[in-house]
C-alpha cells in the first residue's frame, strides 16, 4: 500500500500538543543537520589549511613565497590541468578568482550599476566615498576576515 496524500492528516485536524511535538522533533533535526554542516567545514577548512611537505609541491609553493599547504598545493594542481588543457578546471579558476567569461558589455553593465549604485547611498547617506576611501575599506575588511579565518584554524 503506497503512502500517498490519503494519508496526510492536514496541520488543521492535529491537536496543539501533537503540533508542538512535531515542531520540536523537526527544530531538533535542523540543529543538528546544521551542525553536522558547520563541523564539516570547519573540517574542511582545518585540512586545507594543513601544512604538507609534498616533494612535488613544496618547493614550487615556497619559491612563489606561499605556504606549503593542502590549499595552495590543490590550485597548483587546479592551474597544472588548466595549462594541459582541461577547459573544466580553467573554468573553475576563472569562477573563482572572479573573473568571468562574460562579453564586455555585461561587465560595462556591471560597472555601471556599481557607479549607479554609489550615487544612490551617497544621496541618502550624504557621504561621498572614493576609490581610496572604498580601497582602504576592502583592506580593513579583508584583515578582519583574514584575522577571524586564522583564529577559527587555531
Amino acid at each position: 500500500m503506497s503512502n500517498g496524500r490519503e494519508n496526510l492528516i492536514p496541520n488543521s485536524e492535529r491537536s496543539p500538543e501533537e503540533l508542538r511535538r512535531m515542531t520540536s522533533k523537526g527544530g531538533k533535526k535542523s540543529g543538528e543537520v546544521r551542525r553536522r554542516k558547520a563541523n564539516f567545514r570547519k573540517t574542511l577548512n582545518l585540512l586545507l589549511t594543513a601544512e604538507i611537505d609534498s616533494p612535488e609541491w613544496t618547493p614550487i609553493l615556497e619559491a612563489l613565497g606561499l605556504d606549503s599547504t593542502l590549499e595552495s598545493a590543490v590550485n597548483g594542481a587546479m592551474i597544472k590541468e588548466a595549462l594541459s588543457g582541461n577547459v573544466k578546471a580553467y573554468e573553475a579558476i576563472a569562477k573563482y578568482a572572479g573573473q568571468t567569461a562574460k562579453p564586455d558589455e555585461d561587465i560595462r553593465n556591471r560597472e555601471a550599476d556599481t557607479e549607479l549604485k554609489q550615487a544612490r547611498k551617497q544621496a541618502v547617506t550624504g557621504e561621498n566615498e572614493t576609490d581610496e576611501a572604498l580601497g582602504k575599506l576592502d583592506a580593513l575588511l579583508k584583515g578582519v576576515y583574514d584575522n577571524a579565518v586564522k583564529q577559527e584554524t587555531e
